[in-house]
């Protein structure tokens, strides 16, 4: 194999290790700064956007042991990979895709599974990690705000009790 294509081959590799998802889109018609866009609005969740060959993208792909993507390499090709928020990139990518209109998701992997691109969309759909963490702890902080709320109320009650018979007392 040529130096050149093991140097690409190496390249897409790196890419696919910084996270356990890939997204693959298509950006037929998006021009540069379309593109220079995106990254910027990827980079707030720490993901990236990389044109890549088809071949190249392939054979790490086997290498790396991921599923059967071949079926998604046909045109141009680019992968968004990297970040911890697998649901916040896709929620940007579908937002940004609706709005330009020029880009369009193929499919992508999640943890080492292949997903299409409804199941992309569905990953969009989900609130994020921190309104994921919100609910938990108001779930969690439930049962306790209850429990102090009964404990609370019979000394309460023996307060208001008292109350009254002071207010009838003075009248």
């Amino acid at each position: 194999m040529r130096a050149e294509k093991q140097y690409l081959i190496s390249e897409v590799n790196n890419y696919l290790k910084k996270s356990d998802y890939v997204i693959l889109a298509n950006f037929t018609g998006a021009t540069v700064s379309d593109v220079a866009d995106l990254r910027v609005k990827l980079a707030v969740e720490k993901a990236e956007f990389h044109v890549v060959k088809n071949s190249s993208l392939r054979v790490a792909a086997k290498a790396l042991g991921l599923p059967d993507i071949d079926a998604s390499l046909t045109g141009p090709t680019a992968v968004v990979v990297g970040g911890k928020n697998s649901p916040g990139v896709a929620k940007i990518l579908k937002q940004y895709f609706k709005e330009k209109q020029k880009f369009a998701i193929k499919a992508g992997v999640l943890s080492n599974k292949l997903i299409t691109a409804k199941d992309v969309e569905r990953l969009a759909d989900m609130p994020s990690l921190d309104s994921l963490r919100a609910q938990l702890l108001g779930l969690l902080n439930q049962p306790g705000t209850a429990f102090v709320r009964v404990i609370n109320a019979v000394p309460q009650s023996v307060v208001n009790v008292l109350q009254a018979k002071v207010r009838a007392a003075s009248v």
